[in-house]
């Protein structure tokens, strides 16, 4: 199986093109990350088809963000599904990474895993692997029908629920910062369980703007079964409406809400 994607990332490896190649091994009837180097490793390589979305999905970029930087200069392949090659883009605009620096493989999500993920963009621009398939509708339409007040109220009741583990923060590709404001006193007290409300969630929901790239993984990692991609998702399509801007659409593109203003041109 996937002998497209094999063929190309042994041609990668045995050319010395990359240095590795970073995608999914299932081991022990398990899929985990992967840093391929040799093309003997090769028959190990999955593409995670067929696993339930919580077991196919890791978040690659933010693995592969940390080889680029603790390998200036030196090239590496991944594997990249539609919200990966989003990421992978933000992360560029950002000057995170360089493109430059990274080959990517594409793979088109099966129609299980877009539903499991409720995914309106299930595929990258170009793939070797899997068939396109209709997007899904990912509005959080339940939320829409309810009122400002019930909103707020059943909003407070999910927020109640975190425990403050930093899981959504830690697997998010798109979460770079050096320090981590979201740590500071000012936003959640130590050793307070639960967190101060809602302090938390909406200081990071207004981080998240123009960054966030609908992968889902935060909400996939929440111990507590919050539903935070309904939150950035809401933020994500109020950005787009106000400024007609989504992250990792465009190659490079920043948030209209981060662009250095341009001096005014003189008289």
């Amino acid at each position: 199986m996937y002998h497209a994607i094999k063929e190309r990332v042994t041609e990668l490896l045995s050319t010395g093109e990359v240095k590795g190649f970073l995608a999914l091994k299932k081991d022990n009837g398990h899929i985990k990350p992967h840093l391929y180097v040799s093309p003997d490793e090769i028959d190990q390589l999955s593409i995670g088809d067929g696993e339930t979305a919580g077991d196919a999905r890791y978040p690659l970029t933010k693995i592969l963000t940390m080889l680029l930087q603790n390998h200036s200069g030196e090239p590496f392949g991944i594997l990249a599904r539609g919200c990966d090659q989003r990421a992978l883009r933000a992360l560029a605009a950002w000057n995170q990474i360089s493109l430059e620096q990274v080959v990517v493989i594409g793979v088109a999500c099966s129609e299980e895993l877009a539903r499991a993920c409720n995914c309106g963009l299930p595929y990258p621009d170009e793939w070797l692997e899997g068939e396109q398939i209709e997007p899904k509708d990912p509005r959080p339409v339940e939320w829409e029908a309810k009122s400002p007040l019930q909103r707020l109220d059943l909003w407070r009741a999910e927020f109640e629920k975190c425990i403050k583990c930093y899981g959504c923060r830690n697997i998010c590709p798109m979460c770079f910062c050096k320090e981590c404001s979201l740590e500071s006193e000012d936003v959640v007290t130590k050793g307070e369980i639960p967190p101060d409300l809602p302090m938390f969630h909406l200081v990071r929901a207004l981080h998240m703007i123009g960054r966030c790239v609908d992968c889902g993984l935060c909400e996939e990692a929440c111990p507590a079964s919050i539903p935070l991609r309904a939150l950035y998702k809401k933020v994500n399509d109020i950005v787009e409406t106000r400024f007609q801007f989504r992250a990792g659409i465009e190659q490079t593109e920043q948030s209209p809400l981060h662009k250095i203003a341009e001096p005014p041109a003189a008289i």
